[in-house]
């Protein structure tokens, strides 16, 4: 008899950010692999996908990351370390790897949706993701998209800042996904902020317009690797109907 999977519910009830792990504790590093898997299925904006996963295996590398993230109980213990980042440089590549999907997908026809869709990669992401380093393009983007919006909808967030926000928002997506995948594979994990940047980047080895959005642990929780019961605002503060 197959052992019975844990539903969705149980996975987030059971889910939590654990500070220590336990360090005789098997691993299969095999877990991590799996997860990232499905965690690159996750959704993102424009299907952009401008997002890595690097993996911090090695035990120096490890403590070397671990020391990077001020000393966290939750780095110096895990069995291994993951590192979210986002690649907004790569943002042409993939709008000619999406251009390409929807031309194939679309071939033959000439209808107002394949040309709508094949002018969003062609034509409205080059538009929006490019940018110069003084930022001057996203503000004039943000006056154009001002003066439209006066008679009708319009998206707002176009600056380099704004595109910025968006990455790390798909990353973010990504990472719940590892999470979760993690922990129906009966491991834990903890979404770190807390680490020097300029550092974990030149141990990572990434260009500089990389950014990390967060460096998650992974293992197998400890006795007392949660520090407290979980409490959350009561949701009446939170959701809201209209």
């Amino acid at each position: 008899m197959t052992e019975q999977q844990p539903s969705f519910e149980q996975l987030v009830h059971s889910r939590r950010s654990v500070r220590k792990y336990d360090a005789n504790a098997s691993f299969d590093h095999q877990a991590v692999a799996r997860s990232l898997e499905l965690a690159a299925l996750s959704p993102n904006s424009s299907n952009m996908q401008l997002w890595e996963f690097h993996r911090v295996v090695s035990q120096d590398k490890r403590a070397e990351l671990s020391r990077i993230c001020m000393g966290q109980n939750a780095a110096k213990t895990a069995n291994e370390l993951v590192a979210f980042v986002v690649t907004p440089y790569k943002w042409e590549s993939r709008a000619k790897m999406n251009a390409k999907t929807v031309r194939d997908a679309f071939e033959g026809r000439e209808d107002a949706t394949s040309k709508r869709a094949l002018k969003y990669y062609e034509k409205l992401i080059p538009f929006v993701y490019r940018n110069d380093r003084f930022g001057l393009y996203g503000l004039a983007r943000k006056v154009l998209c001002a003066f439209l919006g006066r008679n009708k909808p319009m998206m707002r967030e176009v600056s380099k800042a704004d595109v910025r926000v968006c990455l790390h928002k798909s990353s973010a997506l990504a990472a719940m996904t590892f999470m979760t995948a993690m922990r129906a594979e009966g491991y834990d994990t903890c979404p770190m902020e807390g680490f020097d940047s300029v550092r974990a980047k030149h141990l990572l080895n990434l260009p500089k317009g990389a950014e990390i959005t967060m460096i998650i642990g992974c293992g197998k929780r400890a006795e007392d690797g949660i520090y407290s019961e979980r409490h959350r605002v009561d949701n009446a503060e939170v959701i809201f109907e209209h």
